[in-house]
């Protein structure tokens, strides 16, 4: 594998993670987003990757898809006040954990940081292989 392999496969790494740091704000803005009974709740968003060329080494991941991680019935909530509130007095809520978010969104975070990591560390290396090169 060479220096421009590593970076582009790191490169992929990073804009999934992104791609998955996107979907989890979404979540997180949606956690308390209501509804009327009569639509469907918020459904928390969940970033499918798949690798590409799987086995060959310079494939690197890609997004595959956005799939829907939670149920779209949510959970109903009794709030008569609420301008959303049905006859009974429910309202809909996405079912979608905060503190499962705030997890993923750690450990996105350090996906992406560790790919940023090795692009920095193999322009490292080509820019010391071009010193080397150059007789400095």
């Amino acid at each position: 594998m060479t220096i421009f392999q590593a970076i582009g496969i790191a490169g992929t790494g990073a804009t999934v993670h992104r791609k998955w740091l996107d979907a989890i704000s979404d979540n997180i803005a949606n956690v308390n987003t209501a509804r009327p009974t009569t639509e469907a709740a918020y459904q928390e968003k969940r970033v499918l990757a798949e690798a590409v060329d799987y086995g060959t080494g310079t494939g690197g991941v890609r997004v595959a898809g956005i799939a829907a991680g939670s149920s779209p019935e949510g959970r109903l909530v009794y709030e008569p006040n609420h301008p959303y509130a049905d006859a009974e007095g429910y309202v809909r809520y996405p079912d979608v954990d905060l503190s499962s978010q705030m997890s993923q969104m750690i450990m996105a975070q350090r996906g992406y940081q560790a790919n940023l990591a090795v692009v920095d560390r193999a322009r490292e290396s080509y820019m010391a292989a071009l010193r080397i090169g150059g007789g400095a």
